[in-house]
């Protein structure tokens, strides 16, 4: 499973926390330049999506969730803690938990 993480800066435990759901590839785009990160996409590979909510402005938050809803991909929009994100994980994505 191919998983981007959108948002924060170091997610090693997020990271370790999704390996253990079962993703084997994780990508992170940290976010910090507001302009450049609206203007990518999302890559044709994803499996699943994390926006992590306290590092993303509103714009970012609007484009890429309307992006996975449109190609039908599953999202998960969670604080930075890795509580936080594997329990919308799991709540989203039931068979991987």
């Amino acid at each position: 499973m191919s998983i981007l993480v959108i948002g924060g800066d170091r997610i090693s435990p997020i990271r370790k926390i999704l390996t253990d759901m079962g993703a084997t590839t994780i990508r992170h785009w940290d976010a910090r330049k507001k302009r450049s990160i609206t203007k990518k996409s999302l890559p044709d590979d994803l499996d699943c999506l994390v926006l992590l909510t306290n590092f993303l402005n509103h714009n970012a938050m609007y484009k890429f969730k309307n992006e996975a809803k449109r190609r039908k991909i599953p999202f998960v929009c969670a604080d930075r803690s890795e509580h936080a994100v594997a329990k919308e994980f799991g709540k989203k994505i039931p068979y991987i938990s």
